[in-house]
């Protein structure tokens, strides 16, 4: 445990020390988004657009963490055990690619569909049955989404087969 505290404060160090704008969390066995993160990175968290929190153990995410990166253009939470995202993520306003894969969404996070910048959503290896197809398509910036791996049903895979004017990777045509 002491190992993966430190490091986390080594990544965490460098990103104040550097000026970087990405923050790479992943594999750290994290369950939750440190809270004293949030203070280190203050003074630095507007300049931050790549966040990567993959193959932790994270069950949640605050909505702290989303109104304190407002700058984020890249979101990677593969690989954990959400089941949800807060309301919160609607107000991510430069937001274009969120990979959501491998993790325990039984619904989708329709909020994802207020965002007008999401170029990209992956959300393979849930266990999603529906989306919201017709929200998916009002969505201006959107170019693809994968939702490969999900048990989708019948109604939802026979609306992913009429074009779209996005690319849709589920596996119903494979």
């Amino acid at each position: 445990m002491a190992e993966a505290v430190a490091n986390v404060a080594r990544r965490i160090n460098a990103i104040v020390e550097d000026g970087k704008d990405s923050l790479d969390l992943s594999n750290c066995n994290l369950i939750s988004f440190p809270d004293g993160v949030f203070k280190v990175l203050r003074s630095v968290s507007e300049n931050i657009r790549v966040v990567t929190l993959a193959d932790n153990e994270m069950k949640a995410l605050s909505s702290k963490f989303f109104s304190t990166f407002t700058q984020l253009r890249e979101l990677d939470l593969r690989g954990n055990v959400l089941t949800k995202l807060p309301d919160t993520v609607a107000e991510m306003k430069h937001l274009t690619c969120i990979n959501l894969a491998n993790n325990s969404f039984s619904i989708f996070p329709d909020k994802l569909t207020e965002i007008a910048t999401l170029e990209r959503i992956n959300l393979e290896g849930n266990s999603i049955t529906d989306i919201p197809v017709e929200k998916l398509s009002a969505m201006p910036a959107l170019k693809w989404i994968n939702v490969k791996s999900n048990p989708l049903d019948s109604n939802t895979l026979s609306a992913l087969q009429s074009p779209h004017n996005f690319d849709i990777v589920s596996g119903a045509d494979s």
